[in-house]
């Protein structure tokens, strides 16, 4: 089956009003994309930030009056204009098996993979370290530069019989890898409960949730970990460096990253009033900043 697809531009102060109109009209599905290059990278907890322009398309059915909806629609927003509404034909198909066909099993260091549900390992490889993970919106996959960095950095880690704090634990990806190379328990740690929510969902599918301890900030206990990995921004680690350093036990190591090209010199001397052996690696303009811990508070 095929559907009408409407589809125009739009600015944050137009997306509301339009995007009823467009469920007043009837629509099926409303979806909203960055029109242009506005990335969001860390909204605030209950903040549901917009991109100030923003592709709104709607889904309709197929036998709908064209010219009757763009009327319909200028009469209930009348700052749009007839010339910035476009339609399409749209065939179904299973959108999120799609999406998941295109994810492909990824390698991160000498042992470590990510690997879709849907794409057995091969059973013959039996060095290798298998994190499984579907995609989706879910706080990452091992696509982006920051969490490639980290899982590299994971997998040449020793890790084994340790505690690992991850500090924005997101799709507990990080988490995850980490227990799967041998750590005895991660404290995870994210300010968004749906991320806590699809953290703990991965982990019980990987078969590890009952070595992961998982936490909103204000709730983070006081402990002494032997690793802590953290992939935010630039500015929460600035933040965060007492924190952080006071969680790590003497000659406990940290991995940084969420800091773009540019932003790491501030971040490497923030850290080290407390972290020797501070270096920094780069994979597509992001930066990844480790160091271990040498000195008390």
């Amino acid at each position: 089956m095929a559907w009408l697809e409407l589809s125009l531009i739009v600015t944050a102060a137009q997306q509301a009003e339009v995007e009823a109109a467009l469920e007043d009209l009837g629509a099926l599905a409303v979806t909203l994309l960055d029109a242009e290059d506005h990335p969001i990278f860390e909204p605030a907890p209950g903040e549901t930030p917009l991109w100030p322009e923003i592709a709104l398309s709607a889904l309709f059915e197929p036998d709908r009056d064209r010219a009757g909806l763009v009327h319909v629609l200028t009469d209930l927003v009348p700052d749009l204009s007839p010339e910035q509404i476009a339609f399409r034909t749209v065939e179904d198909q299973d959108w999120t098996r799609a999406w998941m066909d295109q994810f492909q099993p990824m390698r991160f260091g000498r042992r470590l993979w990510i690997y879709p549900w849907n794409i057995e390992p091969p059973a013959d490889d039996t060095d290798a370290i298998v994190v499984r993970l579907d995609p989706g919106l879910a706080f990452g996959t091992g696509t982006h530069p920051t969490t490639a960095l980290c899982l590299q950095w994971l997998d040449g880690a020793d890790l084994s019989g340790k505690t690992v704090i991850d500090y924005g634990a997101g799709s507990g990806v990080l988490a995850i890898a980490a227990l799967k190379l041998g750590a005895a328990r991660v404290i995870g740690v994210d300010n968004d409960a749906q991320a806590l929510t699809a953290s703990r969902d991965n982990a019980e599918r990987n078969g590890v949730a009952e070595r992961l301890d998982l936490y909103l900030p204000q709730h983070f206990p006081q402990m002494y970990a032997d690793a802590l990995v953290a992939n935010i921004l630039a500015g929460p680690l600035a933040e965060l460096a007492p924190l952080f350093a006071q969680s790590l036990k003497l000659g406990g190591a940290r991995a940084l990253s969420g800091i773009l090209e540019g932003q790491q010199d501030e971040l490497l001397a923030r850290y080290a009033d407390w972290f020797d052996d501070l270096r920094a690696a780069t994979r597509e303009g992001w930066v990844r900043i480790d160091g271990t811990r040498a000195r008390p508070m």
